[in-house]
């Protein structure tokens, strides 16, 4: 399908402040998707509220607006620019809000503006809860029991009948923002009030906690015609329970069998399509890892800070693509940038391991509490790529930027056997070194892995990282033994120092 000919001048809504939850994936976002228009000749307008971003640049877009990103501020803006069309896909929840509060109260209609990309009505579809959930019900894609309320005495009486505990998650936030994991009833009435409150449309699903279960996210694109395809798939390191934006995430997925991977894979398609999606769009599943049943936990309609992490994981602009199908591109239509010879419409392949850790800020906010939950605490996240897990594990540990340079932090070396099966037990940041400390001091891969719900996979590839460490302390360094370490990523510091050299 040729480009739409009508698209002359596109408004983006930007990324606006960085800010708890959410760091600069969505300026990377719209940066790409202002070159994408501008290369098809279209006359961009861009609006932020941050002057610190990339896409702010003056060369980015043709004209470059820094205005508080409010509903009024756009308004005036569309009434002074008079663009033809509205891209909100690719600056975050905040963009997409304000896009369906303008057309909701029909101003978009009003002064002729289209919504490219995916439309209004798919949005509302994936970000209003009820619609969701009747539309995976309709589709026969499993969700958990679940209840949609306005009111936190539903939500009381709900949680009462299921038992705790449930999840509560807003509609129409980022991050998991204004919600988490209630235990008892007071806990779910603070949780579900700020979550209404925090809610565009004043709604919060209230659902039941299947905490433990493998999380797996599928970043995937579709077109106007219908093609879809799979950019990549991600295994989060903690199970349910723990944002992804919050969770070591590996891609590809490393313990599904590939009936799993095909499973979800399916799903995922069959979603976009019911969704009518045109772009990219993340989808989240929760995986029972006894067997084959799975939970559609949420899809992100648009660009999402997933996004970000498989475009570099992959070397595929899902940005960049996204804006291009806005304009009524296909997949088979657009040259794959890096090749210059494939299309778009062929899916990545790796043979790499990616590792993304986050970045929190508690070294700032030191007061703060270190628990995670599904309310994103991150502030940004770092990637790394190798030919296996611990050697990417390794990497991503240095770029942290903390001065960690292994699986070591001294207050957790100084715990005793004891201390360290409860210390387990916290969902924090520092859990990755807990567990790796638990193994220098004897606690079995069961244990940690009973208290834990991490799956036994990632816990073995812990161990061998310890094994190695264990040898480069008390074995002769050997070619063999040094060749070993640097294969898991083992800096010339560390080596240097466990061997006394």
């Amino acid at each position: 399908m040729p480009k739409n000919k009508e698209i002359q001048k596109v408004l983006v809504i930007g990324s606006g402040p960085i800010i708890i939850g959410q760091a600069a994936e969505f300026d990377y976002a719209g940066t790409q998707a202002c070159r994408a228009l501008k290369e098809e000749g279209i006359e961009v307008v861009l609006i932020n509220s941050n002057p610190a971003t990339i896409m702010t640049d003056k060369d980015i877009a043709d004209k470059v607006y820094i205005e508080p990103l409010t509903v009024p501020v756009i308004k005036h803006l569309i009434e002074v620019e008079k663009p033809d069309s509205i891209l909100p896909t690719l600056g975050g929840q905040n963009a997409l809000n304000i896009a369906m509060a303008l057309a909701d109260e029909g101003f978009l209609d009003k002064h002729h503006v289209k919504t490219i990309g995916t439309n209004t009505d798919t949005i509302k579809k994936a970000e209003d809860r009820l619609e969701f959930k009747t539309l995976m019900e309709k589709i026969g894609e499993p969700c958990a029991a679940s209840l949609v309320v306005n009111h936190v005495d539903d939500a009381l009486a709900f949680a009462k009948e299921m038992g705790y505990p449930v999840v509560v998650r807003p509609a129409y936030t980022l991050g998991g923002t204004g919600g988490g994991i209630a235990y008892h009833e007071s806990e779910l009435h603070d949780i579900c009030s700020n979550g209404l409150r925090l809610s565009r449309v004043n709604q919060c699903l209230i659902e039941r906690c299947i905490s433990g279960w493998k999380e797996i996210e599928y970043e995937v694109m579709r077109d106007s015609a219908g093609n879809c395809i799979t950019v990549c798939n991600m295994e989060n390191f903690d199970p349910v329970g723990v944002h992804t934006g919050d969770s070591i995430v590996v891609a590809p997925s490393q313990t599904l069998s590939d009936k799993d991977y095909q499973l979800l894979r399916s799903s995922a398609f069959n979603i976009i399509t019911a969704l009518n999606i045109q772009g990219g769009c993340n989808v989240q599943y929760a995986l029972n890892p006894h067997s084959f049943e799975y939970c559609v936990i949420e899809v992100n309609p648009r660009v999402s800070r997933s996004s970000a992490l498989a475009s570099k994981a992959t070397g595929y602009p899902i940005a960049k693509l996204a804006a291009k199908i806005a304009l009524g591109y296909t997949l088979d239509e657009i040259i794959n940038a890096v090749t210059g010879k494939t299309y778009a419409s062929f899916e990545p392949t790796l043979d790499y391991i990616v590792c993304k850790i986050p970045k929190w800020p508690f070294d700032k906010f030191v007061g703060a509490s270190r628990k995670l939950g599904t309310q994103m605490k991150a502030t940004g996240e770092v990637m790394s790529i190798c030919q296996n897990f611990e050697g990417a594990l390794m990497k991503a540990i240095r770029s942290l930027e903390q001065n960690l340079y292994d699986l070591h932090i001294p207050e957790i070396d100084q715990l005793n056997h004891d201390e360290l099966k409860e210390k387990l037990k916290d969902v924090d940041d520092q859990r990755l070194f807990v567990i790796a400390e638990a193994l220098r001091k004897g606690i079995s891969e069961k244990e940690i892995h009973a208290i834990t719900s991490i799956d036994m996979w990632f816990i073995d590839k812990i161990k061998h990282l310890i094994e190695v460490e264990n040898a480069l302390k008390n074995k002769p360094l050997t070619i063999d033994l040094l060749k070993k370490a640097k294969r898991l990523e083992f800096p010339d510091k560390i080596i240097a120092e466990y061997t006394h050299q």
